[in-house]
């Protein structure tokens, strides 16, 4: 079985993501960065998994743009797609039922995956920039979250990203 993983990452988290679930399956795996990889070939795989993350409240328009362009390639594949946000932190925001980015996402595209999947990401405020770090402590204290610029918070359920992967196994 040959996997394609492609994501879409702005801080590294849904990258982090696609190493672990491309870590746990068998046969050939090749990862790629969508941003770099928009003409990609999906040909030569079994299945595709595509990752792809929010930044306020949007994903990167190349998302919509690759399956736009592929989603005649995408739906003759065994497929799953992951999102990760922060929302997803909460429980009642982290299943693709409950999470309004997903459920938005998959209203919008023609593509509809076997598999879907919501992660929390991570908050990273050392790492941004101060507009980035401005504005996501202002979200977050709007969301009840964290709000020391100090800290980084990994708020990723890795037994749900290997569950993830084992169904994605199972396609």
């Amino acid at each position: 079985m040959k996997t394609l993983i492609l994501y879409l990452s702005h801080d590294g988290q849904t990258r982090k993501i696609a190493e672990a679930i491309a870590a746990q399956l068998t046969g050939q795996c090749v990862m790629a960065n969508l941003l770099e990889n928009m003409s990609i070939d999906l040909t030569p795989y079994d299945r595709v998994v595509i990752g792809a993350s929010i930044r306020y409240g949007k994903f990167n328009p190349k998302l919509f743009t690759f399956i736009r362009e592929h989603k005649q390639q995408l739906k003759a594949k065994q497929g799953a797609l992951y999102t990760v946000n922060l929302t997803a932190r909460k429980a009642d925001k982290n299943t693709p039922q409950t999470n309004v980015y997903t459920r938005k996402l998959l209203a919008k595209i023609a593509w509809q995956p076997q598999l879907v999947q919501v992660f929390a990401g991570a908050l990273l405020y050392p790492r941004y920039t101060w507009f980035d770090r401005t504005m996501i402590r202002f979200i977050m204290k709007m969301t009840g979250g964290e709000t020391d610029p100090r800290k980084e918070i990994e708020y990723t359920d890795w037994q749900q990203v290997r569950n993830f992967a084992d169904q994605i196994e199972q396609l």
